[in-house]
């Protein structure tokens, strides 16, 4: 699901501005992208790195290990990309989703309780929900004293106003 919300605006992107597009073209049109990755929507960009090698520890470039330069590089210029809100969406769900969707597929030097989280919201998310930022750091501090995962799905589900 979390590649699908990246592969999707990737496609639409390529059909949109280059139409019927050769898989050999897509590795030189993710090499501009990414060297302008504020023109760019963040899904285009995140997908642009996905076709690009990194050639320091050799995974997706962006997606590496923590540490790895190249990727710490390149990750970090993802959040240069455009956040365009989805029609009828809070303009910070799509800063939510966008970090969430970073955080999954990036899960390196996270904590597993924040991948976590980051995971179960995306749900929520997709459907435009957009917690407010007690809820969220409410949900994280229920987390962080180990409450058990039936009860932060149920704060994440039901009292962001998902439910």
């Amino acid at each position: 699901m979390v590649d699908g919300i990246v592969e999707d605006g990737w496609r639409a992107f390529l059909a949109r501005e280059f139409g019927t597009v050769r898989p050999d073209d897509e590795v030189a049109i993710a090499e501009m992208v990414v060297d302008e990755p504020d023109r760019h929507d963040w899904r285009v960009v995140d997908a642009a790195y996905d076709r690009l090698a990194c050639d320091e520890c050799g995974e997706r470039l962006s997606r590496g290990p923590a540490g790895c330069g190249p990727c710490d590089l390149a990750n970090g210029f993802r959040y240069a990309a455009v956040e365009t809100p989805r029609p009828g969406v809070h303009p910070y769900n799509e800063h939510a989703l966008r970090v969430n969707v970073s955080v999954v597929r990036r899960p390196s030097g996270i904590s597993p309780t924040e991948v976590l989280l980051r995971a179960m919201a995306l749900p929520v998310l997709l459907e435009g929900v957009t917690p407010t930022t007690a809820q969220a750091q409410a949900t994280r501090a229920m987390a962080n004293k180990g409450a058990d995962i039936e009860a932060i799905a149920a704060r994440i589900y039901e009292e962001w106003g998902g439910g």
